[in-house]
């Protein structure tokens, strides 16, 4: 809280006892009033005189604290009640489809490489059961939260539904930050969750199906197969209790790239809309020639990047965490980017973009929003473009590759300003999910790896774009933003699932 002055002698009066006096009581009462004295009005004068040479402090004037952002949870929150009144779904049925039907929190210990022991804490959302089993990632990371894996396992309900997975929502997380542990460490972690997980029926191929997320990849999901086929021996199905396995530990090839490949292709067919381009200005359609900004360089934004890179657009900055590469003339070579942040271990300083002279680094790594591109891809967490950032967005469209990457009042600010599209998370990162169901299937039912791997290479991007043109066509009918047409797709979708199995008991 702010203060622009000393508090008021009065505001602290009660924190004063009634034998604590007055500085100046003391001189005052030599000339207090008595029988014999001058009379009692000469006495007030002189209190006066007394009262005028002591300078009161001014009163304490609080400024207002400054209004938070919006919350991961609050923003889902919001667009699900904005796009709930655009559909004829009863309020009865959209209060079960809101409702997080579990989360848990535990804290479990853990050996450091020290032999110290340090308690962590880990959570659990099932959003919704309406299908069985529930799929959604786990993250690492230090700001991991209750209310962050409730608003994840949301998302993963209405994204399941919109692309037509037959998952229920979840998701989950371990509150570190990885980079404080050595890799015996992530394992003994990644392992004991994984116990909590199976002690509370959390995990299991026909209940709840983990998969990577922030902070985890295929290494943590092998651990995680592993540690629960030993807990249950004998099992049939247990490659199929986690997705995102390495191709030798149940596995399918393109599961690393399959959400950067499904950013990718909704901007395509985004760029190929004359809806969108007509609201944005953009003169020509396709990805070829058009300039985009990547903020976050990891695994979802390196792919998005590749394939819109080898498909002709121009990468004129990207934003990591230490900083901001910046080469509009040139544009950053992605396959030269990737090799350096492999080789710096995810540190941008000492890149030369193949030696470009035009190439400088801002430091402040939020400037991103100001540079002028056509497409701008955030791909890091949630809430970086907020209401107190979004008037710096230039851009014409912005692809969600992360999830919840802006904020309901930003996302509304943008709509009202109407020059800009959104491709909403639910559509923009879903193919991370679909290529998951494949995974999971071949881990069910034992069909070979290359039969279910082309079926997967010959659909993916058809759905995609039948998801996006459906979208699309919502948007239009109903007047509403995307985001608003992804989220009355989803919604129907699940309430039509809740209303052919009714309610039991």
């Amino acid at each position: 809280m702010l203060l622009r002055a000393r508090p008021a002698l009065g505001a602290l009066a009660p924190r004063v006892t009634a034998s604590v006096a007055h500085p100046l009581s003391a001189v005052a009462s030599r000339f207090a009033p008595t029988a014999s004295c001058a009379p009692a009005s000469r006495f007030a004068r002189f209190q006066q005189t007394i009262a005028s040479a002591v300078e009161e402090p001014p009163a304490v004037e609080e400024l207002p604290a400054p209004e938070p952002h919006q919350t991961f949870l609050e923003s889902v929150d919001l667009f699900f009640q904005r796009a709930a009144h655009l559909t004829n779904i009863s309020p009865g049925l959209l209060d079960i489809i809101r409702a997080c039907n579990s989360v848990v929190e535990f804290q479990f210990p853990i050996r450091r490489d020290d032999q110290s022991t340090q308690v962590l804490t880990g959570y659990r959302a099932q959003h919704s059961t309406h299908i069985l089993p529930t799929k959604g990632g786990i993250r690492y990371a230090a700001d991991v939260s209750l209310e962050e894996v409730k608003a994840l396992a949301a998302l993963m309900t209405l994204k399941c539904a919109l692309v037509e997975v037959p998952f229920g929502g979840a998701k989950g997380g371990v509150c570190i930050d990885r980079r404080d542990y050595s890799i015996t460490e992530i394992e003994r972690i990644t392992r004991r969750f994984t116990h909590e997980l199976h002690a509370r029926n959390l995990i299991g191929s026909g209940k709840d199906v983990p998969a990577p997320d922030y902070g985890t990849g295929p290494q943590e999901m092998s651990w995680i197969r592993d540690t629960f086929s030993q807990l249950n021996p004998g099992h049939m199905f247990t490659a199929g209790c986690v997705t995102g396995k390495p191709v030798g530990h149940g596995g399918i090839r393109g599961r690393e790239s399959a959400t950067g490949l499904g950013v990718f292709y909704a901007i395509r067919s985004i760029l190929g809309h004359d809806s969108a381009l007509r609201k944005t200005g953009i003169a020509s359609p396709g990805v070829k020639g058009k300039t985009f900004v990547l903020q976050g360089f990891g695994n979802v934004g390196y792919w998005s990047a590749k394939f819109i890179h080898e498909d002709g657009g121009k990468f004129i900055a990207v934003a990591e965490r230490d900083g901001i590469l910046y080469d509009p003339e040139r544009g950053i070579s992605i396959p030269a980017l990737q090799k350096h942040m492999l080789d710096t271990k995810g540190c941008i300083e000492g890149f030369t973009n193949e030696g470009s002279p035009s190439l400088s680094i801002i430091a402040d790594p939020s400037m991103f929003l100001s540079i002028d591109c056509d497409v701008l891809i955030p791909a890091a967490l949630e809430s970086v473009i907020h209401k107190d950032n979004v008037h710096l967005v230039k851009a014409k469209i912005i692809a969600e590759a992360a999830n919840g990457p802006i904020t309901a009042d930003a996302d509304e600010i943008l709509n009202k300003r109407g020059d800009t599209v959104i491709i909403p998370d639910l559509l923009a990162n879903s193919m991370g999910v679909m290529c998951s169901y494949v995974e999971w299937t071949k881990n069910m039912t034992g069909m070979r790896l290359g039969r279910l791997t082309k079926r997967f290479e010959e659909s993916h991007g058809h759905t995609m774009i039948a998801a996006t043109d459906q979208v699309l066509q919502i948007s239009e009918e109903k007047n509403c933003s995307l985001r608003d047409a992804a989220y009355i797709k989803s919604l129907e979708a699940i309430a039509d699932t809740y209303r052919r199995a009714g309610q039991w008991p």
